[in-house]
């Protein structure tokens, strides 16, 4: 019981950290909502301004957008901790390396998938989604960043410190994902036509519990072979 309380602390000093060092570099941050911003301002341009035609692929287009636009972060999780030497203390520290993944995770999240959930109202308006699917589109968006931070941040922690990691972490990430992208995308169609989503979200639901749960021994396994 006495554990718990130090664990919590430093976990939470480790999210706090990583969330000060990326405000420090917020042009990193800023990137995957303005990929986002942009597909959503340049497809209706280039399939048609008609709101029928632009509801009908509305989600798809929506979660591809969303799940490019978390890639371009993806990259950038370890790398400066691994450069400054900060990673290897984490994993002197004496504290479960997962357990500190699990934050830095979240701290990644924060800054790269959250914005995206906040925005994707926007987006999804502007392809003509009705008012009535906005709430099931940021929460299939909702659980989808949060697969793609953790299985995203396990291919990250295996390509540390590979000269241009960032493609081979796009290769290694995208076919984990696809159940993810498959599902998301089904409950927003879902939803824009004015039927139940439930389904494809409980097993969105259950990829993100199943990422959380493995994810993390993946990361710290990676990270201490990345270390040596």
């Amino acid at each position: 019981m006495t554990a718990r309380p130090g664990l919590w602390r430093v976990g939470m000093a480790v999210y706090a950290r990583d969330l000060r060092l990326a405000f420090r570099r917020w042009e990193q941050a800023v990137q995957p909502v303005v990929f986002l911003l942009m597909v959503a301002t340049l497809f209706p341009l280039a399939l048609s301004p008609e709101a029928a035609q632009l509801r009908g692929v509305a989600a798809g287009v929506l979660w591809v957008a969303a799940l490019l636009a978390s890639l371009l972060a993806l990259e950038f999780l370890f790398r400066a901790d691994h450069e400054d030497g900060s990673l290897e203390q984490l994993v002197l520290s004496g504290h479960p390396l997962g357990w500190l993944s699990i934050f830095k995770v979240l701290a990644h999240w924060t800054i790269s998938g959250l914005p995206l959930v906040l925005v994707s109202p926007v987006v999804a308006t502007s392809l003509a989604v009705p008012a009535s699917a906005l709430a099931v589109v940021m929460l299939s968006l909702l659980l989808g960043t949060g697969v793609l931070s953790f299985v995203g941040g396990a291919a990250a922690a295996l390509t540390l410190g590979v000269k241009r990691g960032g493609v081979l972490v796009s290769v290694l990430t995208l076919p984990l994902v696809m159940p993810a992208l498959i599902f998301g995308a089904q409950a927003a169609d879902l939803a824009i036509m004015g039927e139940s989503a439930r389904g494809p979200l409980l097993l969105l639901l259950a990829l993100l519990v199943l990422s959380v749960s493995l994810a993390p021994l993946a990361i710290a396994a990676a990270l201490r072979i990345g270390v040596e």
